[in-house]
């Protein structure tokens, strides 16, 4: 926007002479100005929702816009006071030292940056009649947000029960915000928080990751839905893969996307690399090579905000339009906003480095300067309470159109009926060894065919059929603009891919009106641990405040595994995925490991049984012996472990967690009944369901002391647990079974690898039979040599051949 016609001025001082309410429009309020190109954008908007049946006439347009300048500076006003001030006064009275807080926090610049955007959208909303979604990238600038809900009447529940416009209710607004007070259960008292949260009128993210809304706004919206998206420069340059959203949208499966980068050029020391660059310019070029249609406003005018968002909308629509009739082709050029201003615009600092965390350059209520600043910006920016009143009247006509506040659009209100099930592909349990990788594969083919109405989104950062899931591609294929013949590819594809773990999973993570699978190398799915980790938490936050999330419960498929992918080196075998998300809590964060085909089939059947849970199932996909019967699988799912030897008043206890550990401990406890020893085998395949619960939802979710008792009888107080994780994640997480050091022992990933195969890492990391046995050995204080052959103990005591232990059992 740095080279405007002359034509644009002259045509913007004809608007203004010729139509008084345009002009007092124009006129802006307080640090509010509209450019002259933004003028001329404005009168245009007009005359089309005029033809449109949008509004009665252009007068009506431009009160809108008129309050939309009020609304926008009350709310700057009030997000100042959020970081500075302990009291409000709605009179606009200058405060003094007593009224600030003796440490001021708050994104302040980022926050006033968002201000202008967020009344945007609520100005588009009211202008169309169309109550559309948003979301924001940058959650820490949720204040602006939250100010504009405030004065709006766009309040949850929870914010409504506690604040107002009154000047006790402001007053505790801003007190709320950062007050750090903590509840004799260990919550925050308040319900603002420094990033979005689940008492965020229409809240859909946190955004405390940089870079994830990016990656998740074009697979959000299911057709007929139109949502707003804000995002953020420094996320830019944080997090690759948003350039490819022009790959993904559809008009036949998508709803409309009005994406908007706030371009304030700082990130918290320094210039973005984009503004090194060359700044708006080399963004738009850059922007054109990705296949968007970049535009450019003025990040400090809501009305250029609204403009924006119709104009995208109605472009978009319009190559919908031409890919339907087969005059243009996919990709359409996905149209995208740079919205340029300061950081902090509105304020005193704006534009410096100070501006992203507190502008003014001390503390108002020790440092008279700082005062005097705080209380000239806030003047400038205050409203009296009769004219925001009479802007509020204009905008929030929900009623008289018809349409939700902004809290309730679609996408905050997902409630999508879980899915019919098919039958079940089970196997019996004698049935040769085959792959559990070909059973997900089956299953989920078999649930996407049963329910049409779920839109599908496969995430697949590596080779979908190298993973076994050939039925799966076949049936959905990949998304591309022109199929190869002979290919599963196809323009309407389902399955994702990309090779850039965190934009897979953001495409499942975005799906939320529908049905979706994610499946990745366990070592590299690590990759997505923050998308589902903010996930996890939003989702926990939500049903901790009352208002569980009811999507469909998302899947994540970590296969190729540690144990089995040897062959790789060792970058290829970590289990941090699944110990990390065992951390979380567990019943939100599901963490399984099925053993056999059954087990896995009746994991991912039980997912999709649910709402508002992320499932990790760690899979083998080589063929693994199937110990299982349908019955078996569904109670090891129902209860997280199942009993597979118990013999009365057992002396020892085996624990399998993972198929390949099953199947030592299977080996294992052969052995010690040959010996003597009365060997009961328990297979767990959720452990976070046997954790010390940590609060009342996890208390409600765990297993019952009587089930503890059933599965790991109390006889056996000599344990060996196999595990697929590192040891001491697990024991961590399995406390309610440890019997203590002497008599537990664990065994785990070590981290020693290489190119080996799964005998070599079984071996590598200590986890054989024999291994398991020598430690049943010390744990039942026995001589592990009454136990094991000669070379056996020898091979177990790093002496002799490692292959004496898998030529017999």
């Amino acid at each position: 926007m740095n080279h405007i016609e002359p034509w644009i001025a002259e045509r913007a001082r004809l608007f203004r002479e010729a139509d008084p309410s345009f002009a007092r429009w124009a006129a802006g309020h307080g640090p509010i100005e509209h450019l002259d190109l933004t003028q001329v954008r404005v009168y245009e908007l007009a005359s089309l929702l005029v033809a449109a049946g949008k509004a009665p006439d252009a007068t009506a347009v431009y009160q809108q816009l008129w309050a939309a300048d009020r609304l926008t500076a009350a709310a700057m006003w009030l997000t100042a006071h959020m970081t500075y001030a302990r009291s409000v006064y709605p009179d606009g009275r200058p405060l003094a030292a007593e009224d600030f807080k003796e440490s001021p926090e708050g994104h302040t610049g980022g926050s006033m940056n968002m201000v202008p955007a967020y009344v945007g959208y609520l100005t588009a909303n009211a202008l169309t009649g169309h109550t559309r979604g948003w979301l924001m990238g940058q959650g820490h600038c949720v204040a602006g947000i939250d100010a504009c809900n405030l004065l709006f009447g766009n309040l949850t529940t929870a914010h409504a029960e506690r604040y107002d416009r009154s000047e006790q209710g402001l007053t505790r607004f801003v007190r709320d915000f950062y007050n750090y007070e903590i509840s004799p259960d260990g919550r925050p008292v308040s319900p603002l928080g420094s990033h979005v949260g689940p008492y965020t009128a229409g809240g859909l993210s946190e955004g405390g990751y940089l870079g994830f809304a990016e990656l998740q706004y074009v697979h959000m919206p299911l057709p007929g839905e139109r949502l707003v998206v804000f995002l953020s420069d420094g996320a830019f340059e944080e997090q690759r893969g948003s350039d490819w959203a022009p790959r993904w949208w559809r008009a036949e499966d998508s709803g409309f996307v009005a994406p908007f980068m706030i371009l304030n050029g700082r990130r918290i020391e320094q210039r973005s690399t984009m503004q090194q660059q060359g700044g708006t310019n080399w963004m738009r070029r850059h922007l054109q090579l990705n296949g968007f249609d970049p535009i450019e406003i003025d990040g400090r005018d809501p009305a250029a905000f609204a403009w924006a968002v119709y104009l995208m909308e109605e472009r978009l629509s319009a190559c919908a339009q031409a890919v339907a009739s087969g005059k243009s082709h996919y990709p359409v050029p996905l149209h995208y906003t740079i919205a340029e201003a300061p950081k902090g615009f509105g304020f005193p600092g704006a534009g410096t480095n100070a501006a992203h965390n507190l502008p003014l350059a001390g503390n108002p209520r020790t440092d008279a300067h700082a005062r005097h600043e705080f209380n000239a910006g806030a003047k400038d920016l205050w409203v009296p309470h009769g004219e925001l009143d009479l802007a509020l009247d204009v905008l929030a006509r929900h009623e008289a159109q018809g349409r939700p506040l902004e809290r309730d659009h679609a996408l905050a209100r997902r409630d999508v009926a879980l899915p019919q099930l098919p039958p079940a592909f089970w196997q019996p349990a004698e049935a040769p060894p085959s792959s559990a990788m070909e059973r997900i594969d089956q299953e989920f083919a078999a649930l996407v065919r049963a329910n049409p109405q779920l839109r599908p989104r496969v995430g697949n950062p590596d080779e979908l059929r190298s993973n076994h899931m050939g039925v799966t591609l076949d049936q959905l294929k990949h998304r591309v603009f022109a199929s190869e013949p002979g290919v599963a590819e196809a323009v309407d594809g389902a399955v994702i891919t990309a090779l850039n773990e965190e934009a897979v999973v953001s495409a499942a993570l975005g799906n939320k009106g529908g049905i979706n699978l994610v499946v990745s190398y366990e070592a590299f799915a690590v990759k997505m641990l923050g998308a589902l980790r903010q996930e996890v938490l939003f989702a926990r936050h939500q049903t901790e405040a009352g208002i569980p999330p009811k999507w469909l419960s998302l899947v994540t498929i970590a296969t190729s595994h540690t144990w089995e992918n040897g062959k790789n080196e060792q970058s290829h075998q970590d289990p941090t995925l699944p110990e990390a998300l065992l951390g979380e809590m567990s019943d939100v964060s599901r963490v399984l490991f099925p053993v056999d085909g059954n087990s896995a089939a009746a994991a991912l059947r039980g997912a999709y049984a649910t709402h508002g849970q992320l499932w990790t199932l760690i899979v083998p996909k080589r063929p693994v012996a199937n110990r299982l019967s349908p019955e078996q699988a569904q109670r090891l799912v129902a209860q997280g472990a199942l009993a597979l030897r118990m013999p009365a008043n057992a002396q020892i206890l085996l624990v399998a967690i993972g198929a390949y550990q099953l199947d030592q401990a299977w080996r294992a406890a052969n052995r010690l009944e040959q010996a003597g020893l009365r060997t009961a085998l328990t297979c767990v395949i959720e452990p976070g369901r046997f954790r010390a619960a940590r609060d009342a939802h996890e208390t409600a979710f765990v297993a019952s002391d009587e089930m503890i008792r059933s599965l790991f009888p109390d006889s056996a107080q000599a344990r060996v647990i196999m595990s697929h994780t590192r040891p001491e994640p697990i024991c961590g997480v399995l406390r309610r079974i440890d019997t203590g050091p002497r008599r537990t022992a664990v065994l785990g990933y070590l981290s020693r690898g290489g190119t080996l195969d799964v005998e070599g890492m079984l071996f590598a990391n200590r986890c054989t039979w024999a291994h398991a046995v020598a430690a049943a050995a010390e744990v039942c204080e026995l001589d592990v040599s009454s136990l094991l052959q000669p070379e056996e103990l020898q091979a177990v005591l790093g002496r002799g051949n490692p292959m004496a232990l898998f030529l017999r059992s």
